[in-house]
Parts: structure tokens; C-alpha cells; sequence
């Protein structure tokens, strides 16, 4: 977790990446996230995260206000499992909970994010936070990059928890179609 107000980052799509792979990277961490959006302006968006890594569980809330496609205004903080419970009764009712294992790759001087949602089998989203938006970075050879995708408000998991489950099939079969 980053102490930052700023969030500067950009994302990728990529192919559904070798999970073997990934968990025999040194440093890498496995993270399950389950957030959950709640109710806001059309200025910000808030949300709560329930965060399992191993045996251990935190919970967070996070502002996010935006201010250009690669940075945001980011106020998170860690929060009791009461506190959370609370806001979990200010879900917006639009949205389901985003449910996603997140693999933390610690890389060329880097941590990468790599997100792999349950209702895609072919893709996943690669993150990766910088201290400035031209920033250079590196990517793994292993990992397939099929389109830089920070300009496109489709991958926002804000938007995500809004779509249905044909919306993610086609998002995915979208983006097959694209790159075959």
C-alpha cells in the first residue's frame, strides 16, 4: 500500500499470465481482494477493501478523485473490521463487489500488480504506480502485453463492478478478437 496522495499509474492488459510462474518470482506476494463500491458524488469514488494475504485479513477505505487518466488523488486508510462491516451498509446498490487474487511482483525497481478476476479466463490487468506519469518501467518477458489500457475507463474496476457477467464475457471476447 502506497502512503502517497498521489496514485499515479499505468495499466495494461495481458494475457492470462503463468500462475506457476508468478508464485516462483522472489518477493512475490498473493493477495485476495474483495471491494466493494459505496455510494458517492460523481467527483470521487469510495470504496471499502477487504485484503487476505495468507492468514492474515486487513480492511481498507479509499477516496479516489481523479485527475488525469494516468493520476489520481488517493486517500486510503486502514480501518477495523467494525468500521468496515458500517460502511459496508453505504454499498451502492449499482455495483456487486469486485472479487480478484492479486499477485504483487516486485520488478526491475517496480511493483508490478497483476489482477486475475474469476470471470475472465484468457486476460488479466497489469498495474504498475509510479512517481511521475513518464516514468519508464519494465516489464517481464514472460508476460504478454495486449494493450495498454489507462485511458480506458472500461478497466476501472468501478466500472467493472457495474457490468454484468455477459458485459465481462464480452469485454473478454472483445479484446481476443482485437489482438487474434
Amino acid at each position: 500500500m502506497n502512503d502517497s496522495p498521489l496514485e499515479i499509474e499505468r495499466k495494461f492488459l495481458i494475457a492470462y499470465p503463468s500462475l506457476s510462474w508468478l508464485g516462483q518470482q522472489p518477493g512475490v506476494r498473493k493477495v485476495e481482494i474483495e471491494q466493494t463500491y459505496l455510494t458517492s458524488d460523481a467527483s470521487s469514488s469510495r470504496r471499502v477493501r477487504l485484503w487476505r494475504e495468507a492468514e492474515e485479513m486487513h480492511c481498507f477505505r479509499s477516496i479516489k478523485r481523479s485527475l488525469s487518466d494516468r493520476t489520481r488523488i488517493e486517500e486510503e486508510k486502514e480501518i477495523s473490521f467494525d468500521e468496515y462491516g458500517i460502511l459496508l451498509c453505504e454499498a451502492d446498490p449499482a455495483r456487486r463487489p469486485v472479487r480478484k487474487t492479486r499477485w504483487c511482483l516486485p520488478w526491475d525497481g517496480h511493483l508490478l500488480e497483476i489482477d486475475i478476476y474469476p470471470f475472465w479466463s484468457r486476460q488479466a490487468v497489469l498495474e504498475c504506480e509510479l512517481e511521475h506519469e513518464e516514468e519508464a518501467f519494465t516489464i517481464p518477458p514472460e508476460l504478454t502485453v495486449l494493450r495498454e489500457v489507462t485511458a480506458d475507463r472500461r478497466y476501472l474496476n468501478s466500472v467493472l463492478a457495474r457490468m454484468s457477467e455477459e458485459e465481462l464475457a464480452e469485454l473478454e471476447i472483445a479484446a481476443a478478437e482485437s489482438e487474434g
